[in-house]
């Protein structure tokens, strides 16, 4: 009897110790999580004096309004409540702040439309680099949040916009993936998606064609646009149906339509289909790729200094993973470096030849996974689409124009016009000759609220080394808790 009592009390003790152990582990996470909140308060439009303005007057300014190959010298610009009012030689306004642009450079904001956001931090890194509208391609609840505060002034931000989950088929297994087994599910799913606040739907791997058809014919009914990494179980040519916006990845274009060759005779079919589908953009995201030949060249790529601005959740965990699986496969195979090189080069052919027939090529970087670098990433892709052989004005298309014109829901943007969102870049230099004068802004306007060079630095040097590891985590675990 006094055995049995013993070993009652002895799985009490054990029984009390884990509740305890839990309860720490608990505490210490709510308590991680709300050092994260009050850390990036200096997000929150109330914490910041200049937020509480949105209309100003731009004067001495040369302005590069992306309508047109040109340049407006010395303009002024009214920006009233956030809107572009009028844009004449002089304007006379009383009671409003003036901004003297002193003979510098007014370009619309740029847009990357893929990224994938990992915390709030990451917000502040876009603005600094002149990224005034985002969007973030891989949706989970934290997103909805972000959107939430960004489209109520809570937050100053780029634009938000979002796709939700990634929509797989039923063998496309992972962690990130939702796997859709029968259409009825994609059914619910694009409904609730959108029902839920999500902007786009995103299809990836794996969509078999009645599965992908249901989502194509759902989300057509519930009027919101698809956004596609293309699906190996249908034909590449499936998504050039008018329901997808743009299409994703240069690589995808090698691996799956040209089966993975270098093959320009084949390459030249698929051209032929984008310059027939009218309605296509294309996203190449050059930088994301380019990035494995970076990792195989460079074995201290994850203590570089740009690392720093990587959240630490992804950069300890896909980082890290990225970075072993080219070196260990550098080791086994030598001409690997060689290869990745050879097709990122042929990337810059799909490119130019794309650009050619009159498909919009919209800037994305796929900036927030690898070491691809939120908001420093864009002048690396933007630079790219230069070697690929775009002029200037073309290459800043890609990213203010042409992106704006992909989703209805960003048609007040990409321009500096009357009625457009004040969302605005200003430079020393003339990006149209150097596109390198784009890093680095003296000025970022979003919403017509104005950041000087000093509140964009301080942006930057929050998000460096950033400790928030354990908040990460939390909500990528809300992820896979409420969306499988």
């Amino acid at each position: 009897m006094s055995y049995g009592l013993h070993k009652v009390k002895i799985a009490k003790r054990i029984l009390k110790f884990i509740i305890i152990v839990i309860g720490i582990l608990l505490i210490s996470i709510v308590i991680m999580v709300f050092i994260e909140v009050q850390n990036t308060k200096y997000l929150k439009v109330k914490k910041n004096a200049f937020a509480n303005n949105d209309s100003y007057l731009i004067t001495n300014v040369n302005i590069i309004p992306m309508t047109q190959d040109t340049i407006l010298v010395d303009k002024m610009v009214y920006i009233k409540d956030g809107i572009i009012q009028k844009i004449a030689d002089r304007i006379e306004i009383k009671g409003i702040e003036i901004l003297n642009a002193k003979n510098k450079y007014l370009t619309p904001g740029l847009i990357d439309m893929h990224v994938h956001v990992w915390d709030r931090y990451e917000l502040g890194l876009y603005l600094s680099n002149g990224v005034t509208a985002i969007r973030n391609l891989w949706g989970m609840p934290m997103h909805l949040r972000i959107k939430e505060d960004v489209n109520n002034d809570e937050i100053i931000s780029p634009l938000f916009f979002t796709t939700g989950p990634k929509l797989t088929g039923p063998e496309f297994i992972g962690d990130d993936n939702l796997q859709l087994t029968n259409p009825n599910e994609a059914r619910e799913k694009v409904v609730s998606y959108k029902k839920r606040g999500y902007d786009f739907i995103k299809t990836y791997y794996g969509l078999t064609e009645d599965i992908f058809d249901t989502v194509i014919e759902q989300a057509a009914i519930s009027n919101i646009d698809i956004v596609a990494h293309p699906s190996q179980k249908v034909s590449y040519s499936y998504h050039f149906n008018q329901q997808v916006k743009s299409i994703e990845h240069a690589e995808e274009i090698i691996q799956q339509p040209l089966n993975y060759r270098l093959d320009t005779l084949k390459l030249n079919e698929v051209i032929n289909s984008f310059e027939k589908s009218k309605h296509s953009a294309f996203s190449p995201t050059l930088t994301g790729y380019n990035n494995i030949y970076q990792m195989l060249i460079d074995d201290e790529i994850l203590e570089s200094e740009k690392l720093q601005f990587m959240n630490p959740l992804i950069k300890k965990t896909d980082s890290k993973a990225q970075f072993e699986r080219w070196d260990n496969t550098k080791l086994k195979d030598s001409t690997i470096v060689k290869t990745i090189k050879k097709q990122h080069d042929f990337h810059l052919k799909i490119v130019k030849k794309l650009h050619e027939v009159g498909t919009p090529i919209i800037c994305g970087t796929d900036a927030g996974i690898g070491v691809t670098i939120p908001g420093f990433s864009i002048h690396q892709e933007l630079a790219f689409y230069k070697e690929a052989g775009l002029s200037n004005y073309e290459v800043l298309r890609t990213a203010t124009v042409n992106a704006s014109k992909t989703h209805s829901i960003m048609n007040n943007m990409g321009t500096i016009e009357v009625g457009k969102v004040a969302n605005l870049i200003v430079t020393d230099n003339n990006p149209l000759l150097n596109l390198s004068a784009l890093q680095n802004p003296t000025t970022v306007f979003i919403k017509g609220r104005k950041l000087n060079r000093d509140s964009l630095d301080n942006f930057e040097e929050k998000a460096r080394n950033r400790k928030n590891l354990i908040a990460s985590a939390v909500r990528y675990l809300e992820n896979l808790i409420f969306e499988k």
